[in-house]
């Protein structure tokens, strides 16, 4: 590796792991670039019998790689000396703020870990409050007392409380990993969440003819209303209908092959109606995605605007477009499927998520325990 310049560091592209460029005039000191795209100085350097990494800063303002170069200098130095620069680390760290450490949070854990739509949730519970509420505090300072305040706060949105919590707790979990709180306590741990009532909307026969016609005249956003025909037809998630690409339809063997969902690589069977719906898309040659968006070589971003347009249109104000997921589940049940076949339709990992439904196949096996009973009582009457 040649000596790091501003041009060689800029012009490093992130990769799917971090790795190291290294400076060949100063072989301890290194540029490290994360997936995200974030780069760092650092320094790798021997102590106490054990390899030690120190941070010099984030490449930009005020870090280039010649001052990081300089600072490198000074503080292998002190290495030389005998000193640990570490040591006097573990104190700043014990002084970061929770704005400080959400920006190591989302770059190294959210943005490497997390599934996008699940980034996205994660950077809206610190962006909007997290940060607003806790931005200025130490990390080191936050108890047990406070999350609970914090948490009581937000009690008119329950479930944005619980997801909000949910983050809080995993940022200082990876605080104690990773040497910022160093008392071994988290204290989101024994916050009472919040009960959440699991909301339940199928769409009736009537219901479906309503959103079929309103979907019949939508002229002006059709790609709209193929994603909502095919989220129907289908059972599938939002963000797998939006992100669905003609390499992924296999019209032959009636299957959508996703390379990614939730719940990682699936296969979805579709019939006839559903492979009806996207032979009648226009293909552009410029675009890999089925439901294209309006930037160009992209897919459509937002559905939930013309959904709520389209389910005003419809008279169906309180069905949200996962209720349309739920629906495809409820008239499968009512056709007999199983909740095993439930769960492979809709791409479960786990049984139990299914078995929300399963109240639902009680009621039908009402309904036949009480036209056998009819029927039996029939005969014993001689009827």
């Amino acid at each position: 590796m040649a000596k790091l310049s501003k041009k060689i560091v800029t012009a490093a592209e992130p990769a799917e792991k971090d790795y190291f460029l290294w400076d060949d005039s100063i072989p301890a000191f290194a540029v490290r670039v994360w997936p995200s795209g974030r780069k760092v100085y650092v320094i790798h350097y021997r102590s106490g019998g054990r390899m030690r990494r120190y941070t010099i800063g984030q490449h930009g303002s005020p870090w280039t790689a010649d001052l990081a170069r300089e600072e490198a200098i000074k503080v292998l130095a002190r290495v030389h000396s005998g000193e640990n620069p570490s040591d006097a680390r573990v104190e700043e760290r014990k002084a970061m703020t929770i704005r400080e450490f959400s920006n190591r949070f989302l770059d190294e854990y959210v943005d490497v870990h997390l599934k996008p739509t699940t980034q996205s949730e994660y950077k809206r519970a610190v962006d909007l409050f997290i940060v607003p509420k806790f931005g200025t505090w130490r990390m080191a300072d936050i108890s047990r007392a406070d999350v609970s305040e914090f948490n009581g706060d937000m009690r008119q949105i329950p479930y944005q409380a619980n997801r909000t919590l949910g983050v809080l707790s995993k940022m200082f979990s990876l605080a104690d990993l990773w040497g910022i709180r160093t008392d071994g306590l988290n204290p989101c741990r024994g916050v009472q969440r919040y009960k959440e009532e699991k909301r339940e909307r199928y769409l009736t026969q009537e219901e479906y003819a309503r959103l079929g016609a309103t979907l019949d005249e939508t002229e002006d956003m059709p790609e709209a209303a193929w994603a909502i025909r095919l989220l129907v037809l289908t059972g599938c998630r939002l963000r797998e209908i939006q992100t669905l690409q003609w390499s992924h339809v296999f019209f032959d063997q009636s299957e959508l092959r996703l390379p990614d969902s939730k719940t990682g690589a699936k296969i979805v069977q579709i019939g006839q109606a559903a492979i009806n719906v996207i032979k009648s898309i226009p293909r552009l040659e410029d675009n890999p995605y089925v439901i294209t968006g309006r930037k160009k070589g992209g897919y459509l971003t937002d559905l939930q605007k013309p959904w709520r347009r389209i389910r005003k249109a419809a008279g169906l104000n309180d069905v949200r477009i996962h209720d349309l997921r739920h629906s495809f589940a409820s008239d499968a049940l009512e056709m007999g499927a199983d909740l095993t076949m439930i769960g492979r339709m809709l791409g479960h990992s786990d049984i139990k998520t299914t078995a929300r439904y399963a109240h639902l196949k009680r009621e039908n096996v009402r309904l036949s325990t009480n036209l056998v009973s009819e029927k039996i009582s029939a005969a014993l009457l001689g009827r």
